[in-house]
């Protein structure tokens, strides 16, 4: 029997995506996200977080407000999806202007430019090893392994354009999906 998850109030959940929010720089946010929300209070399975993962990075707009959005909705309805969303986007905004304000005056500086890369680094650092661990938890088999390296290769190689290829293989992997789990079932 699994053992039971704890659910956050909704103040808790909202606190933690604010400090998410405020001490997260770039596409390594997820990442963060999941350590915290997964390995640290338990909130959700491994499983059902890279699902929404998923699920929030085939949506419009960007992955991790989706995320703070779908998890504020799987943990607290309608109002967890609203908190999530304002969690993410007030106090970094408030942040972001006051750092845009202080950067139009220090980008002449080279340290400042080689901080920003160094940054930029750690967070494709993170984005590649949440890539690796959810392409490892979808790899169940060769039709899911297929899927991930035809639309890696497509988009991620031939630089075909993303939406068609999400649009052409999300069916062919659904449809995968479908004939495995009635396979299974029987």
């Amino acid at each position: 029997m699994p053992e039971p998850r704890p659910t956050p109030s909704l103040l808790a959940y909202t606190l933690v995506i604010v400090r998410i929010g405020l001490t997260s720089f770039g596409g390594g946010v997820s990442g963060w996200m999941m350590r915290v929300v997964v390995q640290e209070r338990r909130w959700m399975t491994e499983q059902e977080f890279l699902s929404g993962l998923a699920l929030c990075q085939v949506f419009p707009g960007i992955n991790v407000l989706n995320l703070s959005i779908w998890l504020g909705f799987r943990l607290h309805g309608g109002a967890g999806a609203i908190a999530g969303a304002l969690a993410m986007l007030v106090p970094p905004g408030f942040v972001l202007l006051g750092i845009a304000s202080a950067f139009a005056g220090l980008s002449q500086y080279e340290a400042v430019r080689a901080a920003l890369a160094g940054v930029a680094a750690a967070a494709v650092g993170l984005t590649g090893a949440m890539g690796f661990r959810a392409a490892a938890r979808s790899a169940t088999g060769v039709a899911p392994v297929a899927v991930m390296l035809l639309t890696f290769a497509a988009v991620g190689l031939l630089h075909w354009p993303l939406i068609p290829v999400v649009l052409a293989m999300a069916p062919v992997s659904i449809g995968l999906a479908l004939a495995r789990g009635a396979s299974d079932a029987r």
